[in-house]
């Protein structure tokens, strides 16, 4: 079955490659990739314009689903996603700085700001949350979360309501877009996005302990503190890179790990397997549809994926009982 799901992500991409405003034959397609021509418009399209946004779709969409199925691991929380550690506020704060008082105008000027927010943000939600009697838990790690998102929300509203210039520079960025970004932007984050990558994979067999709980984890030699600090460098950045790349995408990293446990059970080594194939499909078919449905225009990625993930979530809550991990 995963190879079917990846199989499906083969003509996904194919397909991202051949429609748009302007459709392309899939000669034309395999003509740019294996055997490109000079002068060839069509290919010049697939090139130029159509093979950067479908990279960045496939690194942004693996980055959000397996952060997403990592989250929800380490917190024994549903309803986890990239926002519930403040990391998508935390991008965004740093990039409205950027903006603001450093004049950055591009996304791979972005990329760094991006990531230096997810950072700070975590390891701002951890110490909170450790400050408590019990520890960094799964709901104090939610509190905080939320109350700094929160917090930093509110920040970033008090800047864009007194800078039209930083506004209309953000927006563009946070309504979570494939177009504009170039190769080079992802040839930075892709290092990063792998180790994140390699660290939730890592974590696989600890997430299935940790959904025995906490006290019955220690008692089998998991090190819950180790696993935790573990799961949150790999967020950072896995997030820090899908966010960094694309904006703020909700919705990917929530649906795709509830997606893959209906094929594969509570076994945390699969789920994050599908993740990594069910991610970029999910948000490559919102790219697609964005073309299609405004022609000539288009729809950002991140408008469609949040009309697409949010009936697919209220199914998944009408067929069963939405409960702790």
């Amino acid at each position: 079955m995963l190879a079917g799901f990846a199989g499906l992500l083969v003509a996904v991409v194919l397909l991202s490659l051949a429609v748009g405003s302007r459709a392309i034959a899939p000669a034309e397609v395999l003509g740019a990739l294996f055997s490109p021509l000079e002068g060839n418009t069509d290919q010049m399209v697939v090139r130029d314009l159509r093979i950067p946004r479908t990279v960045i779709g496939l690194i942004a969409g693996a980055a959000l689903g397996l952060a997403g199925a990592t989250m929800q691991g380490v917190t024994r929380n549903p309803l986890a996603d990239p926002g519930l550690l403040g990391v998508n506020a935390g991008s965004s704060l740093f990039v409205v700085a950027g903006i603001t008082f450093f004049g950055v105008t591009t996304p791979m000027g972005f990329v760094w700001f991006a990531f230096a927010g997810a950072a700070v943000a975590t390891i701002v939600v951890y110490a909170i949350a450790s400050a408590g009697r019990g520890g960094a838990t799964p709901v104090t790690l939610a509190l905080a979360g939320a109350a700094l998102t929160a917090a930093l929300t509110s920040l970033i509203t008090l800047v864009l309501i007194t800078d039209l210039d930083t506004l209309n520079t953000y927006r563009f960025w946070a309504v979570g877009s494939l177009v504009g970004r170039g190769l080079d932007a992802a040839g930075v984050v892709v290092p990063f996005v792998a180790i994140g990558a390699v660290l939730a994979f890592a974590s696989a067999r600890g997430f299935n302990v940790l959904s025995l709980g906490d006290d019955l984890a220690r008692g089998l030699g998991q090190s819950v503190r180790r696993a935790r600090v573990t799961s949150a460098i790999a967020v950072v950045l896995l997030c820090g890179g899908a966010t960094a790349l694309a904006g703020p995408i909700v919705f990917v990293g929530l649906v795709v790990p509830h997606l893959a446990r209906r094929f594969t059970g509570a076994d945390y080594r699969w789920i994050l397997a599908y993740s990594l194939v069910l991610g970029p499909t999910l948000l490559l078919l919102a790219d697609i549809v964005g073309r299609l449905i405004a022609l000539p225009g288009e729809l950002e990625a991140g408008i469609v994926v949040a009309f697409l993930g949010a009936p697919v979530l209220i199914a998944f809550v009408r067929r069963s009982t939405v409960k702790a991990l």
